[in-house]
């Protein structure tokens, strides 16, 4: 198991409040790790790409399809992105190489999922990743 792979999983998925987790590289458009079980197809991967490359505001507007469902989007600036539907949700947070995304269920507190993708991401932005 790789270093991020590790990070994937413990501080995300060891939270009980995030259901997968996945590493994208921006510049390769391509899937960089994932949690065991979450796969990302390559669609998926340009569509959050590109809620970034482009203009976030448009992903605000327009939401984003994502893992066959289609997520109102609830914030997205450089940053981040927050999306959900219904009860589910995904968030994706940009750092300098990598979009880190993660996901939460019905049974999961959105909050808890959002704070620790969220401090990951500052934590490979510092890295320089």
């Amino acid at each position: 198991m790789s270093h991020l792979q590790s990070l994937l999983l413990d501080t995300l998925l060891g939270t009980k409040h995030v259901d997968g987790a996945a590493l994208i590289k921006i510049q390769e458009q391509s899937l960089s790790v994932a949690s065991p079980g979450f796969n990302v197809m390559p669609g998926d991967v340009r569509t959050l790409v590109n809620g970034f490359a482009k203009n976030p505001l448009q992903a605000r507007r327009k939401g984003l399809y994502f893992k066959e469902k289609y997520y109102k989007c609830v914030r997205a600036d450089d940053y981040s992105l927050y999306a959900k539907n219904e009860n589910t949700g995904v968030v994706v947070v940009k750092t300098h190489l990598y979009l880190l995304v993660a996901t939460y269920t019905e049974s999961m507190y959105p909050s808890v999922c959002v704070e620790a993708t969220e401090k990951l991401g500052d934590y490979l932005r510092k890295k320089g990743n």
